[in-house]
């Protein structure tokens, strides 16, 4: 398919997209390639000037790269509005949307006019209705930006849930943290152009990457998955393990380690060990411990 605006030059050229159930697509590529209006098309809130878009995945979640944020609804009677829209009786429609707006720890108070709202709790509001009716598929574009670290984790978590009960995840991140943290396959446009695609698995790093290995606990009676949600997407984080049933290991880029470590101490958390691949000597067990 391809998409062009009026007379303007061809947005998307020759484009062969097609999602898998199960899995998790990012579309990677500079401003202005093509990428929202790829996902724009996938969504059905746009057509392709010519070629078509087949097949119907179902219940479709859509987050766009501009949210609607000046209503005056405040942020529970939007998603009520927006779950009647979709079919959702009334008072499941209140009841839904409040679940996900305590799942996403909306700040500022879920009776704010959006508004009023941050960025990023305006986009919590933008994430939480396009999980009012459990999608099939899930399309996000730069869902992350100006998301706390607890969202981050939060939403890595959902669309792992909606890829392992079958349902697609396409999503757009300029981050290669974010994309080869969370993706299972990667695919990159470029001037309308989409390239093939790259398998990934979640979590892993170039090994020519230098990368730092930190060690946290949480404070108190903090469970490991509380760490694990906060940290999992969070820019520079190629993965987060349970380490025992207060700790975890992250693994992280090494320029975004000093950044990690000072959001780690604010949080309360102890580090517990730190090793650098390849740069700084460590003892027999590979470790510098403290």
């Amino acid at each position: 398919m391809s998409k062009r605006y009026r007379r303007g030059r061809p947005v998307l050229v020759d484009v062969d997209f097609r999602t898998s159930p199960g899995a998790v697509q990012a579309v990677t590529g500079g401003n202005g390639s093509g990428k929202s209006t790829l996902l724009r098309i996938l969504a059905g809130v746009s057509r392709p000037t010519s070629g078509t878009r087949s097949g119907d995945p179902g219940v479709i979640g859509y987050v766009p790269d501009r949210f609607p944020a000046g209503t005056r609804l405040s942020a529970r009677s939007y998603l009520a509005h927006m779950g009647r829209i979709k079919g959702l009786p009334s008072r499941r429609s209140v009841s839904r949307g409040t679940e996900l707006l305590s799942r996403l720890d909306l700040v500022g108070g879920f009776e704010t006019p959006i508004r009023d709202l941050s960025k990023g709790n305006a986009q919590k509001v933008a994430v939480a209705q396009a999980l009012l009716v459990p999608p099939r598929l899930l399309i996000l574009d730069e869902p992350w930006s100006g998301l706390d670290a607890s969202a981050h984790g939060v939403l890595a978590s959902v669309i792992t849930e909606v890829a392992s009960g079958g349902g697609t995840v396409v999503f757009t991140d300029h981050r290669e943290a974010v994309t080869r943290s969370v993706a299972t396959e990667v695919y990159r446009i470029e001037a309308g152009r989409l390239g093939e695609a790259s398998a990934v698995t979640p979590g892993t790093a170039d090994p020519r990457t230098p990368m730092s290995e930190v060690v946290l606990r949480a404070p108190g009676p903090s469970p490991a998955a509380a760490l694990v949600d906060a940290l999992t997407g969070v820019e520079g984080v190629r993965s987060v393990t349970p380490e025992g049933e207060r700790g975890v290991r992250v693994r992280v880029l090494r320029g975004h380690c000093d950044t990690l470590l000072l959001t780690a101490l604010h949080a309360g958390w102890s580090v517990d060990a730190l090793r650098h691949d390849a740069v700084v000597p460590a003892p027999a067990d590979g470790w510098v411990t403290r």
